[in-house]
């Protein structure tokens, strides 16, 4: 089975689950993505203080519908899930069509969607329903009802580690709380759990990846309370993935608050260079994803962003247009195509240790010059690996700046080819151990 079907399989059973910060639709979200990466389940119980916020009891929907006077069903969350506000109170009554319309919620200037409301941190009942819909509505008596309750519980979020030679961390997350939308929920877990076992894959990994699963801002603040300090310790770089569908879009990178963020600095270098073309915004608390929980001051952790029809600017974003057929499957898998060439410059893009550093090292000796210097050999040199002379240029320039300052991106300004064209030049040089590296912070350099 090729991905694209694997992604689109993965795509219906994840997408009809009830989804919130908390409970069973977190977990049975998790169980499903298990049996595609081995995802490791925690929570945390309710009421457990995480810096500034408390967990807050699970939810639990049962039943959430509306009739009118002779029975027939107005609305039904077995229909759509995003017909009920979610983490809405319990209630049982009838109301006039002037009651009823205090406590729905529509989308005027889009009135056949069906917005996506929440409302977690204060209790309060209510419905969501398109503008068409409340419009078609007569005056009468409406049943509302919502059979739901709020129980001790736990928040639960999951991850699963790619170890690596260095144990300099990347951090993939991404969140798994919404309900019933494209690419606005299901979009990040799925090019997350393909982006795992595409690394899963690489025979040579030298960073460590750590993948996070997670209900969004509670569950980064949970989850920071818990590894913040390990992150602080050990993590290099990392980006938070959402909203990466969309047919035909750019992708889209938000730097980190660490303005010295390897990624920050990697895409900045790519498009600076015209190698790829990448859409790149600045760090702002603003708006956005979890980013700003892993930027917050306290950690101020080099975590970026990831996206392409981004939150807020498409017809779909938070209600029932995000579709499949919106976001599309092949926007997802050309995401994680296009992710995954970044990691892997990144990996690339390290420190180098010359390990004969007096002097140029005799090329020669190890048939990496030209055996004869006449006019004729300018163009090339006898090695069968560095058959011209860029490739000679990049080995002398690899050379003389790999002394633990320089990143590979920082060789690579002074000469006017691509990061991918440097690997069979170094992985030539540590062939002849000449060249050591990549290294990604001092203690491993030193």
């Amino acid at each position: 089975m090729n991905e694209l079907k694997e992604m689109d399989e993965l795509f219906d059973r994840l997408f009809p689950i009830m989804r919130s910060i908390t409970g069973e639709g977190v977990r049975e979200t998790i169980h499903i993505l298990q049996e595609y990466i081995p995802l490791e389940m925690e929570g945390i119980p309710t009421g457990t203080e995480v810096f500034d916020w408390e967990i807050p009891k699970e939810w639990v929907i049962h039943e959430a519908w509306i009739k009118d006077e002779h029975g027939e069903t107005i609305i039904d969350i077995k229909d759509l899930n995003l017909h009920v506000v979610n983490y809405s109170e319990p209630i049982d009554m009838w109301l006039s069509l002037e009651e009823l319309k205090k406590h729905v919620h529509t989308i005027p200037h889009l009135p056949e969607a069906v917005p996506y409301v929440i409302s977690y941190y204060k209790e309060r009942w209510g419905f969501c329903m398109s503008q068409n819909q409340l419009d078609a509505l007569s005056d009468g008596k409406y049943h509302v009802y919502i059979d739901s309750e709020k129980i001790d519980g736990e928040l639960n979020f999951a991850q699963a580690v790619l170890p690596g030679k260095s144990k300099k961390e990347v951090l993939i997350s991404t969140y798994i709380c919404h309900p019933s939308m494209a690419n606005n929920e299901l979009s990040g877990p799925i090019v997350a759990t393909f982006l795992y076992n595409r690394l899963k894959q690489w025979e040579n990994r030298e960073l460590t990846y750590r993948f996070v699963f997670l209900p969004e801002t509670i569950g980064s603040i949970a989850y920071l309370s818990k590894y913040g300090q390990h992150l602080k310790e050990n993590i290099y770089s990392g980006a938070v993935l959402t909203c990466l569908g969309g047919k035909e879009h750019q992708l889209s990178y938000k730097k980190s608050r660490n303005t010295n963020s390897p990624l920050n600095n990697l895409l900045t270098y790519l498009n600076e260079r015209g190698q790829q073309s990448y859409s790149i915004r600045p760090f702002t608390p603003l708006f956005g994803s979890d980013e700003r929980q892993y930027c917050s001051p306290g950690f101020n952790l080099p975590v970026g962003q990831f996206s392409k029809m981004i939150y807020g600017t498409y017809k779909g974003y938070h209600n029932s247009l995000d579709t499949k057929e919106h976001m599309t499957i092949e926007a997802l898998l050309t995401s994680v195509n296009e992710i995954e060439q970044i990691l892997q410059l990144q990996e690339l893009d390290g420190y180098y240790i010359n390990k004969k550093p007096f002097g140029e090292p005799k090329l020669g000796k190890y048939d990496l010059y030209p055996d004869i210097n006449a006019p004729g050999t300018w163009g090339n040199s006898s090695s069968k690996k560095i058959d011209n002379r860029q490739q000679l240029n990049q080995v002398l320039t690899l050379l003389n700046y790999s002394d633990g300052k320089h990143r590979l991106s920082d060789v690579a300004k002074t000469l006017n080819y691509s990061l991918e064209d440097y690997k069979i030049s170094i992985d030539v040089l540590k062939e002849h151990q000449l060249l050591e590296g990549p290294f990604y912070d001092e203690k491993e350099l030193f």
